[in-house]
């Protein structure tokens, strides 16, 4: 009986012993985790923009006289030639030469602008031609393998931008060939003096085929020489304005693809950096600090009719893409951290159910991936957000990120 208790005693107390190092061993910490991924990582810049109508036009008065009101509205379409406003000159009883020269100055600007004009739609007809050439010339080394594919693609966005500069130009040409004919006009009828000008109305013309974007002067009245009537422009030929920092900036290169989000319609639009001006403006913050910012030109690509919804200033948000890999590793951001040393970064990789600590390197980063150069592989699983419970070769209980 003695060796049963004793025999009793000792199983209970091993079973005690046993209950107490299960109570008191550690557990395993429950983490977050995620796979390590490749594929394309991108890296962008958000920034807040609006639309801008490419050229605006502004119809003025070329005569002091009685302006007839306006029948014409904010969005309505004209073409060219199309009459615009109606005015009547009212001319000095007695005419002085200085009137005369000052219509003979602004006929000979104006042919100067036309001469200017035809010299830019010349050279932007090179610059076309010359676009032309670089990107045949880039296909058929993409097609014999000695250039990348992202140099044939840039070829073609600086064909893409020296039509739209050609298309400028031409526009540009036309309000300047309209110009002419109105100076001609106005000379021609102060030529005539006021009793032939009298009770004769001068019509204003469209020189482009655009919508009304603003009227300055709605109700008929007297208006002086160069007194803004009109304001003209194609919505069609919208462009994107994005103000970011200098620092920023210097990433967001001409050719940069850029994604418009927000902008009130389904899905995103494409679109790519034209110009990013040289000159920065100082520009105070909602929180009240003075930042350095500059202006940075986006061109709308693809069909317009997929934002012909869209007009003069809307605001819209932009995404500008700085770098592209293609087959990168990525890992979420929140799985890097750094080392003690302060510069090396690590992430805690899975192995077995134990965390182990992995150096990596890590080449670039978003604001949802990071870009590791070295250090995982595809497949694998790291720790996401990592407590200071984990610790290298501490015991964890996996939970994936929902």
């Amino acid at each position: 009986m003695k060796r049963k208790t004793w025999a009793f005693a000792a199983v209970g107390a091993v079973l005690a012993v046993a209950l107490l190092g299960w109570a008191f061993a550690p557990r395993p910490v429950p983490v977050e985790t995620a796979a390590v991924t490749q594929g394309t990582f991108e890296a962008v810049i958000e920034e807040e923009g609006k639309t801008r109508v490419r050229d605006r036009y502004v119809v003025s008065a070329p005569l002091a006289g009685v302006l007839q009101r306006i029948a014409l509205r904010e969005g309505d379409a004209v073409q060219p030639g199309d009459p615009v406003a109606l005015l009547t000159p009212v001319l000095p009883v007695l005419q002085d030469e200085r009137t005369l020269r000052e219509q003979q100055a602004r006929l000979e600007m104006a042919l100067a602008g036309r001469e200017r004009a035809a010299a830019r739609v010349a050279r932007a007809q090179v610059g076309l031609q010359q676009a032309r050439t670089e990107a045949a010339r880039s296909g058929e080394l993409v097609r014999q393998g000695f250039v990348s594919l992202s140099r044939f693609d840039n070829d073609q966005l600086a064909v893409l931008a020296a039509q739209r500069d050609l298309e400028a130009a031409e526009q540009d040409g036309r309000v300047a060939w309209h110009d002419v004919e109105q100076a001609r006009a106005a000379l021609s009828t102060v030529q005539r003096g006021p009793a032939a000008a009298q009770g004769r109305a001068f019509v204003l013309r469209s020189p482009v085929a655009a919508r009304v974007l603003r009227v300055a002067q709605q109700s008929e009245g007297a208006v002086a020489v160069g007194t803004p009537l009109l304001e003209l422009g194609d919505t069609a030929q919208l462009e994107v304005v994005a103000e970011l920092l200098t620092t920023d900036a210097l990433k967001a290169v001409p050719g940069s693809r850029v994604l418009v989000e927000r902008w009130g319609g389904a899905g995103a639009l494409e679109g790519r950096v034209r110009l990013v001006e040289p000159a920065a403006f100082t520009k105070v913050s909602a929180l009240g600090v003075e930042e350095q910012r500059v202006r940075v030109l986006i061109d709308l690509a693809g069909d317009p009719a997929a934002w012909r919804a869209l007009g003069d200033a809307y605001r819209v948000g932009v995404r500008i893409v700085t770098l592209s890999v293609e087959g990168a590793v990525q890992v979420p951001v929140g799985a890097v951290f750094p080392v003690e040393d302060g510069e090396a970064m690590a992430v805690y990789r899975l192995d077995g159910g134990r965390a182990r600590l992995q150096p990596v390197e890590v080449a670039a980063r978003n604001g949802a991936q990071a870009w590791v150069r070295s250090g995982l592989k595809p497949g694998q699983e790291v720790v996401v957000y990592p407590s200071s419970a984990v610790r290298d070769g501490q015991r964890v209980q996996r939970r994936k990120v929902s």
